[in-house]
């Protein structure tokens, strides 16, 4: 991984192409890595791959950047989204960071009976995913939508997505977690059937989705129940497990 500081920019990136930076960046570039005129920058946008820059104009509150050769080319990522039910800050954190550095393409916050936040600080968020893309030597930032209802999501929902249901529980009501009857099968085992339609991870709240909400899920016809195995994982956790076996087996880790 090269030390050279790298950004994500909005302009469109070509050889010999100028762009000006300003604000947070700015000051990142100047003043956290105190770079000055020649000093080298790698850029990308999500569109154009990435591009080896440097640094050509300096001010008290902005820089300027010119543009070399193309570095890589754009590279789609696997067509994976993640949807969470948010937890408290500092996890909800942790949730997007990691996601985006396992290669999630899209993530959507959803809202559950037994959600436990109170808001959703999408502008933030967003902002922790173009740091997490930047670190990772991604070449897209995922888009982080606004938080929804789960009965919202599912019912605009495109049945030409598999949804993989994170579900521990099971059927029998009035047993520890629900019993043994109507498990769902492990996780590896169900992706490893599954053909290479684009599909989403749903994760439920620390407390797990309400009986509605779990008979509701497992009625639809795109979604596949799965389990993460015989120990209660924190949700952050499981978000991470089922991120890492999807791209073990169907996603960009078999290249």
């Amino acid at each position: 991984m090269s030390a050279t500081p790298r950004l994500h920019v909005t302009p469109d990136l070509g050889e010999g192409v100028d762009i000006p930076i300003d604000g947070d960046q700015a000051h990142y570039l100047t003043r956290v890595m105190r770079l000055g005129v020649g000093d080298p920058v790698r850029v990308f946008n999500g569109r154009d791959g990435e591009f080896n820059a440097s640094v050509s104009v300096v001010t008290r509150s902005t820089a300027g950047l010119a543009l070399g050769r193309r570095l890589r080319e754009q590279a789609a990522a696997p067509d994976l989204w993640l949807l969470f039910a948010p937890l408290k800050k500092a996890r909800t954190d942790f949730v997007v960071e990691k996601a985006v550095e396992m290669g999630a393409a899209e993530i959507q916050p959803v809202l559950t009976e037994r959600t436990d936040a109170e808001t959703v600080r999408v502008d933030r968020l967003l902002r922790l995913a173009v740091e997490a893309a930047e670190q990772t030597e991604r070449l897209d930032v995922p888009p982080v939508h606004q938080a929804m209802k789960l009965d919202a999501v599912l019912r605009q929902w495109d049945a030409g997505r598999l949804l993989i249901f994170a579900d521990e529980a099971g059927d029998e009501g009035g047993r520890p977690w629900g019993g043994e009857t109507g498990r769902a099968g492990p996780i590896a085992e169900v992706l490893g059937k599954l053909g290479e339609s684009p599909a989403a991870i749903l994760i439920g709240p620390e407390g797990g989705f309400s009986p509605g909400e779990r008979k509701r899920v497992r009625d639809l016809p795109f979604v596949r129940p799965v389990s993460l195995g015989p120990r209660i994982l924190r949700a952050e956790t499981a978000a991470v497990a089922a991120l890492a076996l999807w791209q073990a087996i169907r996603g960009d880790w078999r290249r």
